[in-house]
């Protein structure tokens, strides 16, 4: 019959009218909305959505209004049921929901954030002392993340959009967790980490040796290994924050979609919190787990257990996998929320947007430069590109060399100032980007609503920025800056060795500065003429004996803490020259 042609069905059998317009139709039929499980209803009991409209409440709409806002689905042969292929358990279908899609996919998205952006920036100056990596090859395998994702952005958005969405998310996720157990695999393949330290070494003293196990010229060229890893990193998170948030906004009302894609990304910046925290437990572990070995973890040839992480996480990542790929193209109940919803778009003046609403556009590479074209032809799209472009650019500064910063500044070690980081990004990341949601929920903000509300939280966080102009003052260092003299030293004439050093034989691998009573740093207490240590306090405290050469200092010991890279000694004692970490001005410039 014509009303069984002209309406709009169940997701299960939906049909697309090929001749006359659903406006046409409603003047002739009752009108109906679908909803699953081949329910109608009519315009009177339609749900309420403040984004959706009635299919047909068009009798006093004309024609061409009516046909501007549907968007025709079609759902011939779409298995709504959630499994892997026939095997669909019904215990699984109480997953098949919004929320059930949004467990897994914040889960994918913690672990992402977690390993990318957590473990990476935490382990890095581990891998570069293990593996004997310069600061450019480093910046390579960070780099190599996103020259992944700009390769596949294109391809994956295109072609993702238009196919099965949760199997283009789930291969991604599964690959992301290939290329972390790929990342780990250096550690496997390399021999055991040996360096024959002993307690003497570093100290002021004849006949000083240190044997590394390995070439250094093998273990460099391991970065490609882990270039490979990034690699494949960046290729599996290219379709989670693309297809990922498109999937969501399209199975959920959309005033509640602000609210689960906040959610989505909230997960997503807890993950970096939550990898700069394990993964700065994980530094305290030796590399080599159940060696006994005489370093400590505030030694510089220290190396930890960086390879840790990578490991459950991918396979947590493939796991999360599997749950993902069940889902169905659609979720059932969905269609309602797809059929028609106000358009706030840029309406571009030349009509090509009308040609975006073409079941049949995109879905063939000759359309994809025509759709690049349409989309810089759109204001609102270029400008929030562009901030987002930035905000990542300041992201991504701030998460590698954020913990550098706070361990310079406050004297803090490489684990001190990855889990206080940590601690920062939980509440302001996570925080934030769910509070954001809220406020768009709670105030029903559209599209210039929210535009407004990115506006004054970009300017309100731009006052903050004024921090970095507070700093604590480089000290001189002997034989770098000045003379041990304290003269001052020509930039060409760079030289640690100095009569009160000469006989020290002092190993320039081991760098690890003290500073003396005249505020001057050395290299290290070797550097600086002392021939002896005592250790008190279960390692807490070091007595570095006869500091020959600091000026004027009558023979005794100096107290000091060896894991502070900056100290200044009182009298004959040595203390760190730090903020106080217990102070208001501490609190205040992290809280900044």
């Amino acid at each position: 019959s014509s009303l069984h042609q002209n309406e709009f069905r169940s997701p299960q059998n939906l049909i697309v009218p090929s001749a006359s317009s659903p406006v046409e139709n409603s003047l002739k039929e009752p009108c109906t909305t679908p909803l699953s499980n081949d329910t109608l209803y009519s315009n009177a009991n339609s749900p309420s959505d403040s984004c959706v409209k009635p299919l047909c409440n068009a009798a006093s709409e004309n024609k061409s209004q009516g046909n501007k806002g549907v968007k025709y689905v079609s759902s011939e042969g779409d298995k709504l049921e959630c499994g892997w292929g026939a095997f669909t358990p019904a215990c699984l279908q109480s997953f098949n929901t919004p929320k059930g899609v949004l467990l897994f996919l914040c889960v994918a998205s913690f672990l992402q954030g977690m390993i990318v952006n957590g473990f990476i920036n935490t382990v890095i100056t581990s891998i570069e002392r293990r593996f004997d990596l310069h600061s450019y090859q480093s910046g390579l395998i960070a780099s190599s993340y996103d020259i992944a994702a700009c390769v596949c952005l294109t391809f994956v958005s295109y072609f993702g959009g238009n196919g099965h969405k949760p199997r283009w998310l789930g291969w991604g996720v599964l690959i992301m967790g290939v290329g972390s157990l790929v990342f780990a695999l250096p550690h496997f393949t390399t021999s055991p980490y040996e360096v024959h330290f002993s307690e003497e070494t570093g100290m002021c003293s004849s006949n000083q040796s240190m044997q590394c196990a390995e070439s250094v010229s093998i273990l460099s060229n391991y970065r490609f290994v882990f270039m490979l890893g990034q690699f494949l990193h960046g290729i599996g998170a290219t379709p989670l924050y693309t297809l990922g948030v498109t999937y969501l906004d399209e199975n959920v009302k959309s005033n509640y979609s602000p609210v689960y894609i906040a959610v989505f990304y909230t997960a997503a910046i807890l993950g970096p919190a939550a990898g700069y925290l394990v993964g700065g437990m994980f530094l305290n572990i030796y590399t080599e787990i159940g060696k006994q070995i005489d370093l400590t973890p505030d030694n510089t040839l220290w190396v930890g257990a960086w390879w840790i992480g990578f490991l459950g996480a991918g396979a947590a990542a493939l796991l999360t996998a599997i749950p993902i790929l069940g889902y169905p193209r659609r979720l059932p109940g969905s269609q309602r929320y797809i059929i028609m919803r106000v358009s706030e778009a840029h309406q571009l003046k030349d009509g090509s947007h009308e040609t975006a609403l073409d079941p049949d556009f995109g879905k063939t590479v000759k359309d994809l430069p025509r759709s690049l074209l349409m989309l810089l032809k759109n204001p609102t799209f270029i400008f929030l590109c562009l901030a987002g472009a930035t905000e990542a650019t300041l992201i991504a500064g701030m998460s590698t060399f954020g913990p550098k910063f706070l361990e310079s500044q406050y004297s803090l070690s490489a684990s001190e100032a990855a889990t206080l980081f940590g601690y920062l990004v939980v509440p302001a990341g996570g925080g934030g980007t769910f509070l954001g949601g809220f406020f768009v929920n709670k105030f029903k903000l559209r599209c210039s609503g929210i535009i407004k509300l990115c506006l004054l939280c970009t300017v309100t966080s731009l006052l903050a920025v004024f921090i970095f102009f507070i700093h604590c003052p480089n000290m001189p260092m002997a034989g770098v800056t000045q003379m041990y003299d304290q003269s001052i030293l020509l930039e060409s004439s760079l030289n640690l060795t100095a009569a009160c050093n000469t006989e020290c034989d002092c190993l320039r691998e081991i760098y690890s500065p003290v500073c003396g009573s005249d505020n001057i740093m050395y290299y290290s207490a070797c550097y600086a003429g002392c021939k002896k240590k005592s250790v008190l306090d279960s390692g807490k405290k070091v007595w570095f004996e006869e500091p020959r050469c600091e000026p004027s200092l009558p023979p005794g010991c100096l107290c000091l803490f060896p894991r502070f890279t900056t100290s200044v000694a009182v009298s004959w004692r040595m203390i760190p020259l730090v903020l106080p970490k217990e102070g208001l001005s501490f609190w205040f410039s992290c809280f900044l």
